[in-house]
């Protein structure tokens, strides 16, 4: 029991490291990504707070070198689900009686331990096991996971001081309590703070996890239980397990004691584990809370009145950072006839000076995508749209597997604006432009906002105010994050709060309170001081 009213450490978000040539940071950086290159590290599956080892091992391989093994995790099975599970609920009784505060130094620690100590281990393994350059793990591995931990603390803070109003002669109170069950956090192999983010979150309101990571993050994953452990997260608050997706959604999403669904991933997998949900709503003690950020088809809409320089610079940026690799990632645009040339011109000049190549090499841009699944699926659509009739490729279009899975950064120009690439989520560096007349501003802000199924982020480029009101109004359902004169990626938590509608999600907002709220059960609670002793109220007389 707590005999303070606490305020926390004010959040700001963390500084972050340049890594310019030469630099102290750059050097130990890069130092610690040599040393974890050359081991063979074991990575078990956490239980209740034992590392779980089984009889099947599998490789882990770097994109960058798919013949270059970093070790191997140990996949579970049902079983092992089970034990999860069961693990979770076993620590939910004790975790709930914790103080906030206490809940709340171990997350700030797990923040300060990632900005310290834990800097280059966890971006040495995002490298290694995503092939992100060091500026995008800073930013994301390290930066964004601590901005994460130490703003939802802030934000919890901030709800459980949001009470409501009392009269004379009774108190009254809102207790944020946690979710009655256990939680499910199913995180993707991109954003390494996503992963720590997602299971985190809810076990800092109280909440006891099972965390199935990306089998292509494990890695960073495997670092950032490291971290959690470190921290003091007790035993069984947060079960990290490497168990295939369909059967241990289906094991889960079908046990009585399941409460929540916190999920970043593709929308045809969101779309049938919610399904799942609705087909067991009767074997539930509550219903489940259902949070999900999925896909996107995220553009950049140019007006005549924009400047070429920073759309291009944006095109090129917001396109082929992390290899597209972002649900945020520009991969439709649309660009006036008036402009086309000299965004193209610029494209095409930034694009010459672009290195492509290993994260170990800090002067390369351009990594490699996550697997082959990933690289026959860029390479299909640029092989269709050089075969095409209304496309083709005015930039890169080279794929090159012999050593990593790398995909050259491609822009493809069409005259369709139904056309495959400018409809359909790649998930790669491919970004595809359609040409408009000048005079079809605003019929193309229609086309824009219903070409994609997907409203995740957008932007806009224009000089001309009236223009950028126009768009703004046009596209109000076409983003849950939209840019004005900038690129349609880069969200800060506490800054711009992320997340999208239609087929892109729940629209939650993570990075701020308002994804807390989600895994949150309020209890309202009336305290009378003196209470009535007669039935009667003044009209009986």
């Amino acid at each position: 029991m707590s005999k303070a009213i606490s305020q926390v450490p004010m959040a700001v978000n963390e500084p972050v490291n340049s890594y310019a040539p030469g630099s102290h940071e750059v050097k130990s950086l890069i130092s610690t990504y040599k040393t974890m290159w050359k081991e063979s590290i074991e990575i078990p599956m956490i239980i209740g707070g034992k590392a779980i080892k089984t009889a099947e091992e599998v490789k882990l391989y770097s994109p960058q070198d798919h013949q270059h093994s970093v070790g191997f995790y140990h996949k579970g099975d049902m079983s092992h689900v089970e034990q999860a599970i069961e693990s979770a609920l076993k620590a939910k009784e004790q975790w709930n009686k914790l103080g906030w505060e206490h809940r709340a130094a171990i997350f700030l620690k797990a923040a300060d331990l990632v900005a310290g100590p834990y800097r280059d281990r966890l971006n040495a393994a995002t490298m290694i096991g995503q092939s992100k350059n060091v500026h995008q793990a800073e930013i994301d591995a390290a930066c964004e996971f601590i901005d994460f931990l130490r703003f939802n603390v802030e934000f919890m803070t901030e709800m459980y001081s949001e009470q409501p109003i009392s009269d004379n002669g009774i108190w009254n109170r809102s207790e944020y309590r946690p979710l009655e069950g256990f939680c499910f956090a199913v995180t993707p192999f991109n954003f390494t703070a996503i992963s720590g983010n997602l299971p985190s979150c809810m076990a800092m309101l109280g909440n006891v996890v099972v965390w199935k990571p990306s089998d292509k993050q494990i890695y960073s994953a495997h670092v950032i239980m490291e971290i959690f452990r470190e921290a003091g997260l007790p035993d069984g608050v947060i079960n990290m397990i490497f168990t295939d997706g369909k059967e241990t959604a289906e094991k889960v999403l079908a046990h009585p004691d399941f409460a929540g669904l916190h999920f970043t991933g593709s929308t045809a997998v969101f779309q049938g584990m919610w399904k799942m949900i609705g087909n067991n709503i009767h074997t539930y003690k509550t219903y489940p809370r259902i949070v999900g950020e999925t896909g996107g088809k995220d553009f950049i809409m140019v007006h005549p009145s924009a400047n070429a320089q920073a759309v291009a610079t944006a095109m090129v940026r917001g396109a082929f950072e992390y290899q597209g690799q972002k649900c945020s990632a520009a991969s439709r645009a649309y660009i006036p006839q008036s402009l086309w040339n000299e965004v193209k011109d610029i494209v095409g000049q930034q694009l010459k000076s672009i290195k492509i190549g290993s994260p170990e090499d800090p002067s390369n841009f351009v990594n490699a995508v996550i697997d082959k699944n990933s690289f026959e699926k860029c390479k299909g659509y640029i092989e269709r749209a050089e075969k095409s009739d209304v496309a083709e490729v005015v930039f890169g279009g080279t794929c090159d597997d012999s050593k990593g899975w790398f995909v050259h950064p491609t822009v493809i120009l069409t005259s369709n604006p139904q056309y495959e690439s400018m409809v359909e989520e790649i998930f790669g560096p491919i970004l595809t432009v359609f040409v408009y007349e000048d005079s079809e501003w605003t019929n193309t802000l229609k086309i824009v906002d219903q070409t994609s199924p997907y409203s995740l982020t957008g932007s806009i480029f224009a000089q001309d105010r009236y223009a950028v009101s126009e768009a703004y109004n046009a596209l109000e359902n076409a983003a849950g994050n939209f840019y004005i004169n900038d690129k349609p990626t880069g969200a800060v938590v506490g800054q711009q709060p992320f997340g999208g509608a239609r087929a892109s999600g729940t629209n939650d907002k993570a990075g701020s309170k308002m994804n807390l709220m989600r895994w949150v059960s309020v209890r309202s609670v009336k305290e009378t001081f003196v209470s009535p002793k007669d039935y009667r109220y003044p009209f009986l007389g």
